[in-house]
């Protein structure tokens, strides 16, 4: 995985938007204006930080080395993602999804709403 990667990844999912609210060094994505990623573009190394389940947060931090509480974040409810090739394309791939539904599952009625019908048009387009 790479940054282009990553940012294709998460624009293909459904309601999501990128922003740079923090300045141009903190690419941030949000599903129906909510964050679920934010990911530094200063080149210094590859990191994201995700939303995660408080106790799959930590299971995932004794896990790896790479996954770590949440950089600037709640560090309960975050975790900053080192991508160094020490944890499998696949794996950090389900972090961001995992994210995402957290964020997604979080929103008010209408806005799951509005999402439930981006992913239906979403499926009849790749048909």
């Amino acid at each position: 995985m790479n940054q282009e990667t990553l940012r294709d990844y998460c624009l293909s999912l459904a309601g999501v938007t990128e922003e740079l609210p923090f300045g141009p060094d903190i690419l941030v994505f949000k599903v129906m204006g909510k964050v679920f990623l934010l990911t530094p573009l200063d080149g210094a190394s590859f990191t994201f930080n995700v939303k995660c389940d408080p106790e799959i947060a930590e299971d995932l931090r004794s896990r790896y080395d790479d996954v770590l509480p949440g950089f600037h974040m709640n560090k309960k409810h975050w975790n900053t993602v080192r991508v160094n090739g020490s944890i499998p394309s696949d794996l950090l791939f389900s972090f961001v999804k995992d994210s995402y539904d957290l964020v997604a599952k979080s929103l008010i009625k209408s806005l799951k709403q509005d999402l439930e019908d981006m992913k239906g048009l979403q499926r009849i387009e790749e048909q």
